[in-house]
């Protein structure tokens, strides 16, 4: 019996010490963000609105970008979405009411006035979209922007492109080519 106490005590200590580090753990990692924004159709959507919001857990390393370049040097749009694929979540994306999906790269760089979120994540293609095989299931990136103004909250604007695909064009600049309604306006940025 004696043995039994003894070996609960000691079972007992490292949970708690279990529970001690989680807890640590928890306080050293950065508090997830939440971004809400307006999103308005141009182009093709014109007229057409929806709230979207961001998710952000944490933000992905030079290492990840580093990866993604790797990828689309050697294999061009399709070896990039393949790495994009591969990435730990960083988050969500989703139209207000919806799941979203999960983020797959997203960084954040100190501006003059705030700063900008680049968000990359590859775009799920449901079955009756990949069941019809058209042109669009080729744009299966989700692209977002996100200038954010410190000092001017209505300032903050940003670009949205639901369905992408990366290339480089004839002069070898990167290009980010948009399906359809090309890019969607992001106001009303809001940091919660």
């Amino acid at each position: 019996m004696r043995g039994m106490q003894k070996a609960g005590l000691i079972a007992g200590f490292f949970v708690i010490a279990g529970l001690g580090l989680g807890v640590a753990h928890l306080n050293a990692q950065k508090k997830s963000e939440t971004i809400q924004a307006q999103a308005w159709g141009e182009v093709w959507a014109a007229g057409k609105t929806f709230n979207m919001t961001i998710i952000i857990q944490s933000y992905s390393t030079p290492q990840d970008q580093k990866t993604l370049i790797d990828a689309f040097n050697r294999g061009g749009h399709d070896a990039m979405v393949k790495a994009l694929q591969k990435m730990p979540s960083r988050g969500r994306i989703a139209m207000t009411g919806t799941l979203g999906t999960d983020i797959a790269y997203v960084r954040s760089f100190a501006t003059e006035t705030g700063r900008k979120i680049r968000v990359v994540t590859d775009r799920p293609i449901y079955f009756r979209e990949s069941y019809r095989a058209g042109r669009s299931t080729q744009y299966d990136v989700t692209v977002v922007e996100l200038n954010i103004d410190k000092e001017n909250v209505k300032k903050s604007s940003g670009g949205l492109i639901v369905g992408a695909r990366v290339r480089l064009n004839k002069s070898g600049q990167i290009e980010v080519e948009s399906y359809g309604s090309g890019p969607w306006r992001l106001t009303n940025i809001m940091e919660r």
